[in-house]
């Protein structure tokens, strides 16, 4: 089994909260994942949105594009419009060959709103999940057709947030909704890790290896604080630096069959949790753990 090792450029420069890193030039993150060892990058705010401009940069690096974010709202949109929105970025992963493009429903989000406690997230009943379900498979099955494999990021402060709310996901949508698998979001929204990776194994196509610490996480007043709040309180890390055993998530994935693309992503304040060094110890402690568990790393 192959396992790539790919790290997300949130940790140098966070879209949400210009303040962590906005001053941080591109170049540097992508120089900074290069000697830490990482195969690919995610895309961020400050990444070419064509082709012809980004394939050169990362060529330059040595880097290949794996995968990155796409701020769906497919739960309120029309479906013609939500394939206009999509199509440009859907154009610059096929055109360099991206696994995946990473699908986060942001119809109603908070994620990004200061003064909005986690507790306040939108939700869905199961009704909403049937009607979403059959909408969302149709939106994957034309990027499909496109190219394009879409994995669905389940996210704090989203609609998709809990474990309950990842198995509504999959039991409403057809089998070209693929799910990305976040350790650090799951933990954070008190899900069962290792029983997700159980029941989802075959839709699983995409790893965000993220971890917490745990001595934040349980310390927020959800009825008050935001997921923001959460993460300049420093909720996030990479791993080898929080709570979560990646050796026996890791192992779990490799027991299902999963092969492909790891990808770090901790978004922290990068004056309290300087960038490359954290970029260092996420792959040492990747590396290990995909080592361990029979993966030979892909370079």
């Amino acid at each position: 089994m192959k396992a790539i090792l790919g790290i997300a450029p949130i940790a140098w420069s966070n879209d949400d909260l210009p303040e962590l890193g906005g001053e941080t030039p591109l170049e540097t993150c992508l120089g900074d994942a290069r000697r830490a060892g990482f195969s690919g990058v995610e895309t961020g705010g400050k990444f070419p949105k064509t082709s012809a401009e980004l394939g050169p940069i990362l060529e330059a690096h040595k880097l290949r594009l794996c995968g990155g974010w796409y701020s769906g709202t497919v739960l309120d949109k029309d479906l013609e419009a939500e394939k206009e929105q999509a199509a440009t970025q859907l154009a610059l992963f096929r055109d360099l060959h991206s696994p995946c493009l990473v699908y986060g429903e942001t119809a109603g989000t908070i994620q990004n709103v200061r003064d909005a406690p986690l507790e306040g997230r939108r939700r869905l009943d199961s009704d909403q999940f049937k009607a979403y379900g059959r909408k969302l498979t149709e939106f994957c099955e034309w990027c499909a057709d496109e190219g394009m494999t879409i994995a669905f990021h389940h996210h704090m402060a989203t609609a998709v947030e809990t474990e309950s709310d990842i198995d509504a996901l999959m039991n409403n949508t057809g089998e070209a909704v693929r799910l990305l698998l976040d350790p650090g979001h799951l933990a954070f929204a008190r899900g069962d890790i290792f029983r997700t990776i159980e029941k989802h194994a075959s839709r699983i196509c995409h790893v965000h290896a993220k971890d917490i610490r745990n001595e934040v996480v349980n310390s927020l007043d959800r009825s008050r604080e935001s997921f923001l709040d959460a993460v300049l309180k420093g909720a996030f890390t990479v791993p080898g630096d929080g709570s979560l055993d990646y050796g026996k998530i890791v192992q779990a994935l490799a027991d299902t069959g999963y092969e492909g693309w790891f990808v770090v992503e901790a978004e922290q304040d990068p004056a309290l949790a300087p960038p490359a060094e954290y970029a260092v110890i996420g792959y040492n402690a990747l590396s290990q753990a995909v080592t361990a568990a029979g993966y030979y790393v892909e370079k």
